[in-house]
């Protein structure tokens, strides 16, 4: 196949795994799950500071700005599988409870479709499963 005809995505992807593979062979094999282990979880303290009321009183506190980011990461389709775990967790981590995660993902499914809500919903499970949180509330 002539590389006029060459999908231009699939094309980008074997250059950037070519050049990632030249600076550092073991990035061959990356994968964005595994980017995924290099970001631990921000202490609730941390993200209320950064995100929080501490430095915008009166605001909204961390929780809700990470359900606001879970309903928008739900919203696009739920195609970005990384941030919707990682927000999920930091959600968790940041006081929200199983049943608030399930009612910001379901409310999306009226602006981004029931495939959507679906897959952040089996993506919500997931990390809540990881954290022994599937059991409770």
């Amino acid at each position: 196949m002539s590389d006029q005809n060459a999908n231009p995505f699939a094309m980008l992807m074997e250059q950037s795994q070519a050049w990632a593979k030249s600076m550092n062979p073991a990035l061959e094999h990356f994968t964005p799950k595994g980017f995924e282990k290099l970001w631990p979880t921000v202490p609730a303290e941390v993200m209320e500071a950064m995100m929080g009321q501490t430095f915008n009183p009166g605001g909204l506190d961390a929780k809700t700005r990470l359900l606001l980011t879970l309903g928008g990461l739900t919203v696009h389709g739920a195609q970005a599988e990384a941030q919707i775990r990682m927000t999920v967790r930091h959600a968790v981590e940041a006081g929200a409870t199983k049943q608030e995660i399930a009612e910001t993902i379901g409310q999306m499914a009226m602006f981004s479709g029931i495939p959507a809500m679906t897959k952040a919903m089996e993506l919500a499970t997931e990390v809540l499963e990881e954290a022994g949180e599937g059991e409770s509330e």
